[in-house]
């Protein structure tokens, strides 16, 4: 497995600390990848610092047939509303 030193945890802290206001979580969507970000975002939280993970879910051109409820899990949690335009409208012209 991959420990704190091969992180670099510490690094990662420091960072933190120089003002930055929000951090992305891009790990793997496994067991170890789960217990990371949320190691990451209680290390950024303790620091005032923002932390959201991105999306992960069912892949484009994936088959619902195939995915695992974990996955289909994590898609509905990140699920979100479709804009509804007038057909006259631009969809710049629409706000999420």
């Amino acid at each position: 497995g991959v420990g704190p030193e091969e992180l670099g945890l510490d690094r990662f802290s420091e960072r933190l600390r120089r003002g930055v206001r929000e951090v992305i979580l891009a790990t793997n969507p496994t067991v170890e990848g789960e217990a990371t970000a949320h190691y990451l975002a209680a290390q950024a939280a303790q620091i005032g610092v923002h932390a959201s993970r991105i999306a992960h879910g069912v892949p484009m051109g994936g088959e619902l047939t195939y995915v695992d409820s974990g996955t289909l899990s994590h898609a509905f949690s990140g699920r979100h509303r479709v804009a509804q335009t007038d057909p006259g409208s631009h969809p710049a012209d629409e706000s999420f």
